[in-house]
């Protein structure tokens, strides 16, 4: 799912739809014919215009996988429409000068690391493999934004089961299985105190799937791998005995992005995940407990308070996160607040 072979998914046509301007904005190793011939093009053709026109840029997007279809609820919400043809690994959005690139997971750092692409979606484990494979000394071209509060799992050494290893220390000098080398290699170095990755004594072999199968089948004595739930663990007869790495899933930008767009979109991003995290919750208070309630509900910045018609009574709104909204709404109860309400919050730009 390399950016080349796209051209041979959408060969150059006699007549090139795009509009010059966009054909001048035209990234570097993304050459114009790439873009043509896609679907729903005449569409495009009317990029919304700002005061200062954009450049196009691009976004990096898992190709398959139980995450994708959260990154996809999450374009909706910022407004990124587009429509992804079959075996097509780009996308045109329809109502902004942005192409999708949809890659695996693992490739997704590099991509946005070398400036390629100036956004991506991608796990914590991923980003964090890449950097470990980075000269000493060297800055990662790869900027994390925000976490997306989706996707958390953790980068786990596991044994057999009905083994004799408890400790991952106990695996040092013998094979370990696993996708995350670089990760595993850095784990297994500050276990055997040495600083040169060369001079391990343990076996560190890459099998890029079913990681999980290795001990059974006599590959490796314990292996390093993604758990989340903790279920295909368990039915391989292996258990977790340390953490290398905790992930989420997060938004990574190119150091070397500069279009204001990228701000744009990750304000945007910004604002969607605080909707899904907080819900506005409002309710009547006696002014003499106001207080008491502010500190229970203090809000993002402050609580907002109107003065109701009825003597000595107020009006509270403030946002406050979903995870703790029913023993908020516990405690205002109380101290005396009535007619609590708690109304979702569909999108938001917070300080």
């Amino acid at each position: 799912m390399c950016l080349p072979h796209t051209n041979n998914l959408c060969p150059a046509s006699k007549e090139d739809s795009f509009s010059p301007s966009l054909k001048a904005s035209s990234p570097p190793g993304l050459t114009p014919p790439l873009f043509r011939n896609l679907p729903h093009l005449p569409s495009y053709t009317k990029p919304v215009r700002r005061k200062h026109e954009l450049q196009l840029i691009r976004i990096s997007l898992k190709t398959e996988g139980r995450l994708q279809q959260a990154t996809l609820d999450l374009l909706a919400g910022v407004d990124i429409q587009f429509r992804r043809e079959t075996r097509l690994d780009i996308a045109l959005v329809k109502n902004l000068p942005i192409a999708l690139i949809f890659l695996p997971a693992a490739d997704i750092p590099t991509f946005v690391g070398e400036g390629r692409v100036d956004l991506g979606i991608t796990g914590r484990d991923q980003v964090a493999e890449h950097d470990a494979q980075l000269a000493n000394g060297e800055i990662s071209g790869v900027e994390e934004i925000m976490d997306l509060g989706f996707g958390g799992c953790k980068l786990q050494v596991q044994v057999p089961e009905k083994g004799d290893i408890t400790e991952a220390k106990q695996l040092v000098g013998r094979n370990v299985v696993t996708s995350f080398t670089a990760l595993t290699e850095a784990f297994f170095a500050k276990l055997e105190g040495v600083d040169d990755t060369s001079k391990l004594s343990t076996k560190i072999k890459y099998v890029g799937g079913s990681v999980e199968a290795a001990c059974a089948l006599g590959v490796a004595d314990g292996i390093v791998d993604l758990v989340e739930s903790g279920e295909t663990m368990k039915a391989a007869g292996l258990k977790a005995i340390d953490t290398v790495v905790e992930s989420t899933s997060v938004l990574v930008k190119s150091r070397k992005a500069q279009s204001p767009l990228v701000e744009l979109i990750t304000s945007r991003i910004r604002g969607v995940i605080t909707a899904q995290k907080y819900v506005l919750c409002q309710y009547n208070i006696p002014r003499s407990e106001l207080a008491t309630a502010s500190s229970i509900t203090p809000g993002k910045r402050a609580p907002t308070v109107t003065a109701l018609e009825a003597d000595g009574w107020v009006a509270v709104s403030s946002m406050v996160e979903k995870k703790k909204i029913a023993t908020v709404m516990d405690e205002l109860t109380k101290v005396g607040a009535t007619d609590i309400l708690v109304l979702t919050i569909a999108n938001s730009r917070t300080g």
